[in-house]
C-alpha cells in the first residue's frame, strides 16, 4: 500500500518516519520532495583505465563540494554521485523508492541508475547516481528540489532491517555520497 500525503505527515510527525531536515510543503499526493546537498564523487578518470568491480580502489573517486548560489555543471553523458541534503530513517515495516522529479527528467536528468530502493531499516543521507542523458550541460545547486520518495506499507515488519549484521548493509549511517563497495561482495 503506497503512502498517501495525510499518511506520510502523520509517519513524520509520529517519528516512524524520520526525513531531516523536514519542510511540510514538500509533501506531495503520494511523496515528499528532497533537496541536493553539496558534495559530489566524480571519476578520476585520468588515473584509471578500468573500474575492477574486485578491487578496493580507494583514489577512483574525488569529492567536490560546491556552496549556496554555486553551480555545479554535469556535462552531457557524464555520471556523478551527489546526496539528498535530508537524512532518511525508515522502519521495519516501510520500504521506500526514489525518483527523480518529472520536470528534471524532460531535460535529461537522471537521479538513480539502479539505486533507487530503500529498504526498511535504512538511515542516512541518500547517495544519488546523476547521469544527464541531454545534449547540453546541465547546471545543479544546493539545496534544489531534485527528486521525491514514495513509501509503502509492507505486510509484515522485516525479520532483518537494513543494517543488521550479516547483510551486507555497505551504507548504513552514510551523510555523503559513497563510492561503490562492490568489492566486498567477492
Amino acid at each position: 500500500m503506497l503512502l498517501s500525503d495525510k499518511s506520510i505527515k502523520e509517519a513524520i510527525k509520529s517519528g516512524k518516519i524520520v526525513i531531516s531536515p523536514y519542510f511540510e510543503d514538500c509533501v506531495q499526493p503520494s511523496s515528499i520532495d528532497v533537496h541536493l546537498d553539496g558534495k559530489f564523487l566524480l571519476f578520476n578518470k585520468a588515473q584509471h583505465a578500468v573500474i575492477d568491480v574486485r578491487q578496493k580502489q580507494d583514489d577512483l573517486m574525488r569529492q567536490a563540494e560546491i556552496k549556496e548560489g554555486e553551480p555545479f555543471i554535469l556535462h552531457p553523458g557524464e555520471f556523478v554521485l551527489g546526496s539528498t541534503l535530508e537524512f532518511v530513517k525508515m522502519p521495519n515495516d516501510i520500504a521506500g523508492r526514489i525518483e527523480g522529479k518529472s520536470s528534471l527528467g524532460r531535460l535529461g536528468l537522471l537521479i538513480h541508475s539502479t539505486a533507487g530502493y530503500i529498504d526498511a531499516g535504512f538511515e542516512g543521507n541518500l547517495t544519488l547516481e546523476l547521469s544527464n542523458v541531454s545534449p547540453l550541460p546541465i547546471t545543479l545547486y544546493y539545496k534544489m528540489k531534485i527528486g521525491q520518495i514514495s513509501f509503502t506499507q509492507m505486510t509484515t515488519p522485516v525479520d532483518k532491517p537494513y543494517g543488521s549484521k550479516g547483510l551486507g548493509s555497505h551504507y548504513q549511517g552514510q551523510k555523503v555520497p559513497v563510492a561503490s563497495k562492490f568489492y566486498e561482495e567477492f
